[in-house]
């Protein structure tokens, strides 16, 4: 890092304190300013906000990291963005007319109270367990390699990254609330997308361009049914990414979450009204079509400079781990560290910068949320609105802790971030997912019915993962039929199964309990609406929302058609 880096970074920061000290000013007395930003959100803080906050840790490692490793297997997950549609043309009017802070809150209204409990303590073991605790990880582990500082005043620097990372974010967070996210993913948006297209364009001339990485991965197979490294779908008996199963596993965790996941949806929640937060999603929508170019690819890239480099009698490009491999999750920060010349490196590391800020601070605030709304508030619902803001500050606080503490289990994790966090997330989905789809579908489901869902997605959840830790550590485990469903079988087809199995629990259950009043569902489910809220609904779009739409999901088949 040269002395101009370090000005690019101090530039940075100091624009980020600025529009936090700007969001301060304009003041937070109520839990609708502070969690949703009080409700008057545009479709440009939206958008920037989805896309911001979803690029993460698991994009500058574990997407990068998967691309160096195995490839476009996991471009299924990136390009199924097109689902952020879905939460813009079909969930918004019923979120909207909910009124509600939280999705925990909007199942209450749905379903019943018990629901509501299941899905916040599912989502806040969750997001503390995984993507607080995976975010704060990747970053130490990032920083480490981009800095290229083993230790510091004796402390191993991933501690220092890592804890620095997460007081910094955690203090703009705390005092600035939902607009604070909002409009700091204004600012980092462009930096992040600026620093990953100079790294796409700069590693694609040191390799010698497109045609040169695909002619390098697309020698490399990845098993051993002809399918190498360039191949979106692959065979059936593929062990880990089957077309089907990847297509179908990839759409119920998309849907998840796009669609249902606290995370995603409260900048949705912070629309002004459903045209904004409809074309907030469109625009995400096309800002989701970049990660598979901007970390994927250059996963790749890094991948096939490693190739070139022994090919040419060279010690490759990437750092090996003890076993030999290659450390395939610190792909994008190696390019970083090898390519960028002074001042560049800067602004890729506000672009790293950016992009994990941004996803921390949404998670402890959506966090915060559910807990402040969903637990405290419920319990005490004559807290004044002032305090609650104060709850959800030392709740912010305390997921902070948390996730710091969980770091050390984190750097036991191994290989490939992304790959983790999928499979964790598709034993998550599955039951939420149908209880969300259900619930705005069909009229018949059940308060017992949803719940019930979300319970069976949960237990056998629950379930998978245990036996994943188990079967994973005992060496010369009998082969039993407990072992064959909740182990050996493919984590993406066990998923889609999972799915239709809690979908299956969901109807039987509804059949056989008593149907929601239409006082209760109206408004909520498809063929409730009053006239009023059709007429709003219908006046929140035009023929250019319509025509973006198509545009998205023409460039998705375009992707599938060329990589197929």
């Amino acid at each position: 890092m040269e002395l101009l880096d370090w000005v690019v970074i101090a530039v940075f920061m100091a624009a980020l304190v600025g529009v936090v000290m700007w969001v301060m000013k304009k003041g937070q007395e109520n839990t609708a300013d502070y969690f949703l930003g009080g409700r008057d959100a545009t479709w440009i803080a939206i958008g920037a906000s989805i896309f911001a906050s979803n690029i993460g840790s698991e994009h500058l490692v574990g997407l990068a990291g998967a691309g160096a490793s195995s490839g476009m297997a996991m471009a299924h997950w990136e390009i199924q963005g097109w689902l952020i549609l879905l939460l813009g043309w079909v969930f918004v009017p019923f979120y909207s007319r909910s009124m509600v802070y939280t999705m925990p809150e909007f199942l209450e209204k749905r379903y019943n109270p018990q629901s509501r409990t299941i899905l916040s303590l599912i989502s806040l073991i969750s997001y503390v367990l995984t993507k607080v605790a995976v975010t704060v990880y990747a970053g130490g582990l990032v920083f480490q390699q981009v800095f290229g500082i083993k230790e510091l005043w004796g402390i191993d620097f991933f501690w220092i990254a890592a804890v620095g990372l997460v007081v910094l974010t955690a203090l703009y967070t705390i005092f600035g609330g939902m607009r604070a996210v909002l409009y700091t993913s204004v600012l980092q948006t462009p930096i992040l997308l600026l620093g990953s297209v100079v790294i796409l364009v700069l590693g694609l001339k040191e390799l010698g361009g497109w045609d040169e990485m695909m002619r390098i991965c697309g020698a490399v197979p990845v098993n051993d049914y002809g399918n190498v490294m360039t191949d979106l779908m692959r065979s059936n008996k593929d062990p880990n990414f089957p077309w089907l199963g990847a297509l179908t596993g990839s759409a119920i965790i998309g849907f998840w979450y796009w669609c249902t996941d606290q995370y995603i949806v409260q900048r949705v929640l912070s629309g002004k009204n459903q045209k904004e937060s409809r074309r907030g999603t469109i625009f995400g929508a096309y800002l989701k079509l970049l990660p598979v170019f901007l970390f994927l690819i250059p996963g790749m890239i890094a991948f096939a400079l490693h190739q070139k480099s022994i090919g040419a009698g060279g010690a490759g490009f990437l750092p090996l781990l003890s076993n030999g491999s290659i450390n395939a999750d610190v792909a994008f920060p190696t390019l970083v560290a090898k390519l960028l010349p002074a001042g560049l490196k800067g602004v890729i590391v506000c672009g790293i910068l950016a992009a994990l800020m941004s996803s921390l601070a949404s998670l402890f605030n959506s966090s915060a949320s559910l807990f402040t709304i969903d637990f405290y508030k419920r319990f005490k619902p004559q807290t004044s609105e002032r305090k609650l803001v104060g709850i959800g500050r030392l709740a912010t606080a305390a997921i902070v802790v948390l996730g710091i503490l969980w770091i050390p289990i984190m750097r036991s994790i191994g290989d490939v971030l992304y790959t983790y966090l999928q499979d964790v997330q598709s034993v998550l989905a599955p039951g939420i997912a149908a209880a969300f789809l259900l619930g705005v579908t069909w009229k018949r489901t059940s308060a017992k019915g949803g719940m019930w869902g979300l319970i069976t997605g949960l237990v056998i959840g629950l379930t998978r993962l245990g036996a994943n830790v188990y079967y994973s550590n005992v060496a010369g485990a009998p082969q039993t039929l407990f072992k064959h469903v909740f182990y050996d079988i493919n984590w993406l087809f066990f998923c889609g199964m999972m799915f239709l199995f809690c979908v299956l629990v969901i109807v039987l259950v509804s059949l056989f309990t008593e149907a929601p009043s239409h006082e209760k569902i109206q408004g909520l489910v498809f063929g409730t609406a009053t006239p009023e809220q059709k007429a709003e609904t219908r006046a929140s779009w035009n023929h250019w929302d319509i025509i973006h739409t198509v545009i998205i999901l023409g460039i998705t088949v375009a992707f599938y058609i060329y990589f197929w």
